[in-house]
């Protein structure tokens, strides 16, 4: 299945659709309530990032808020880079200034500035979405605190949010928001390529959006959704494998530990289906409680206490 813009998706008419790139212009940037101060840091950090020629893009809420319109103030700031290209990027912003670490070795690196941190991010954490030469390749240009940036390209933003299943975190809202704003763009032929043998994950967030969107459900290629739907039927008239596997740990790497932990399941995010270590998983799972309060003191900041 190819991964390239050249093959456009069809509409339930039938209708071409064109290869994402539309961005929309938020009623605010995600920067409007930030401190000059703030400001100063993040924009630092993306001259600084410019000068020592690291290739990155810029994801979070500045590139959902240029997709969907939606405005979020967050107090980090994401960037997004090719594994490889991490050294050099926590090399120059501790020339720079800033304090700088690994903070998930599989993942993400952090670079903090007072108060403020920016997100060093080249994979999700449960091992998916890894940045790649694609992410690039079909990025989009846009303009953050003054500077020239490309911003991850909505298929990827789809591709990596839809696998966010944490009680404290649930990205579902975020891929509906991203659909419903970008469907007759995207490259659907690239985001169901990424999704691969996790596809499932895809026809889940698809009939979600039919159901919060009734009226525009037909905005989701039917051809996608039939094809969808017959990989399903046919699933059905397979015997189900013998192993006992649980994927659930891609969506959340805490409320399935029961299931691996004590319940003899296979963790998914191990070889050969996964690509993390049994260290990594570790470390990601130590990090939870810490990544929890940082969620819960960011919806509090934005106005949105979690419920109790």
């Amino acid at each position: 299945m190819p991964e390239g813009r050249g093959a456009a998706a069809e509409t339930s008419d039938g209708t071409s659709l064109a290869p994402s790139g539309a961005v929309t212009e938020p009623a605010a940037p995600p920067d409007a309530e930030l401190s000059p101060e703030t400001r100063d840091r993040y924009r630092r950090a993306l001259e600084t990032l410019e000068r020592a020629r690291v290739q990155f893009l810029v994801g979070g809420a500045y590139a959902f808020g240029r997709y969907t319109g939606i405005v979020r103030h967050t107090k980090d700031f994401d960037v997004f880079l090719r594994e490889e290209d991490l050294p050099r990027a926590l090399a120059a912003l501790r020339r720079a200034g800033y304090a700088v670490g690994v903070h998930s070795p599989h993942w993400l690196g952090k670079a903090y500035c007072g108060d403020d941190f920016i997100d060093l991010i080249f994979s999700a954490g449960n091992g998916i979405a890894r940045v790649d030469e694609l992410w690039f390749e079909h990025a989009v240009p846009g303009e953050v605190l003054g500077v020239p940036v490309r911003l991850c390209p909505a298929e990827e933003m789809v591709w990596s949010k839809a696998f966010v299943m944490e009680r404290e975190r649930y990205d579902g809202a975020d891929v509906a928001h991203l659909l419903r704003a970008t469907a007759g763009e995207l490259d659907w032929e690239r985001l169901l390529a990424r999704f691969g043998e996790n596809w499932r994950v895809l026809l889940a967030h698809l009939v979600l959006f039919g159901f919060i969107y009734p009226g525009e459900r037909d905005r989701i290629p039917t051809r996608l959704v039939r094809r969808l739907t017959d990989a399903l039927r046919a699933e059905l008239d397979t015997p189900a494998p013998g192993e006992r596997v649980c994927r659930g740990t891609l969506l959340s790497r805490e409320q399935f530990l029961p299931d691996v932990e004590r319940w003899g399941y296979r963790d998914a995010r191990l070889p050969p289906s996964g690509t993390m270590t049994e260290e990594q998983i570790d470390l990601w799972t130590a990090r939870a409680e810490e990544d929890g309060a940082q969620a819960t003191a960011a919806a509090v900041s934005a106005g949105n206490p979690p419920d109790q």
